[in-house]
């Protein structure tokens, strides 16, 4: 990939809990990495936890509440999905007057999966071509947005993806994108990169063995909340909540050989299947 430059660019990120931990994640990395300056804005102080997939996540911290979160200080944002982080997010004023502020301005935007329900609910999404989760399809088009099922969309100061799967393609495209609108222009550099690597991101294609041994560890996992709960009395909880060494100890053991940095996203490694096209 070529190395844009994006030192001096600031970033939010609008997320709470329930975000989809490698949209996060990796797409911060990657601009950490570029010399972005990163801040998670959210509904609350404090730290967010993460999921991945039907599984708790880890916690991130929170640098600054959209109650005191400004558009105009922020050069781009960063919309990550999950199915409950975008669902909360528009539903508070502030993050909706963000977002339209920051369009409004010609900011860049980059949105995955579910994070487009934050732009339809902020009225922003007629006229404009983008893509999304497929189980929001309808949302999109019924608020007059013009949705692709392609595994990278760009349309003016956005870009927009379906699911992790598409990260690989994502994360370059936001790249390029916060570097042309932020008067950085291409500014492409050869320089070696300094400190830790990119991190890399899977291909929806799974080989068969990284697929079996999927459902060995889903089955295993399973077993052992099965002997768990014949210890104890069931209780309901949020799922954002649960201790991720509580709940899948057997997935924090095998997270070595995926390739999230610091075993992110070890449910998709290990069985995720991208949802078939919607016509």
């Amino acid at each position: 990939m070529h190395h844009v430059n994006l030192e001096g660019v600031r970033v939010a990120v609008l997320a709470t809990d329930g975000f989809e931990q490698v949209e996060l994640t990796v797409p911060v990395d990657a601009l950490e990495e570029h010399g972005a300056e990163v801040e998670i804005v959210s509904l609350k102080p404090g730290r967010i936890r993460g999921v991945n997939h039907l599984f708790p996540g880890r916690k991130v911290r929170v640098d600054r509440t959209i109650n005191t979160a400004v558009a105009d200080d922020y050069d781009a944002v960063l919309i990550p999905g999950g199915l409950m982080n975008p669902d909360l997010l528009r539903q508070d004023d502030g993050m909706l007057d963000f977002v339209r502020e920051a369009d409004a301005a010609g900011k860049p935007i980059a949105v995955i999966c579910h994070g487009p329900w934050l732009l339809v609910s902020a009225e922003l999404v007629p006229g404009r071509r983008l893509t999304s989760w497929p189980g929001i399809v309808d949302d999109v088009r019924n608020a007059g947005g013009i949705w692709t099922d392609e595994p990278v969309v760009r349309d003016g100061n956005w870009v927009s993806s379906r699911h992790p799967g598409d990260l690989p393609h994502f994360v370059p495209a936001m790249l390029e994108l916060f570097a042309t609108h932020t008067g950085r222009g291409h500014a492409v550099r050869r320089e070696r990169h300094r400190g830790r690597r990119l991190p890399r991101v899977p291909t929806p294609d799974l080989p068969l063995g990284r697929m079996l041994m999927g459902g060995a560890l889903a089955a295993g996992v399973a077993w052992l909340l099965t002997q768990r709960n014949r210890q104890q009395p069931m209780e309901y909880v949020e799922v954002y909540d649960i201790d991720p060494e509580d709940a899948v100890p057997a997935a924090e053991a095998a997270t070595d050989e995926v390739v999230f940095a610091g075993g992110d996203g070890a449910a998709y490694e290990a069985g995720y299947t991208p949802p078939n096209n919607v016509a």
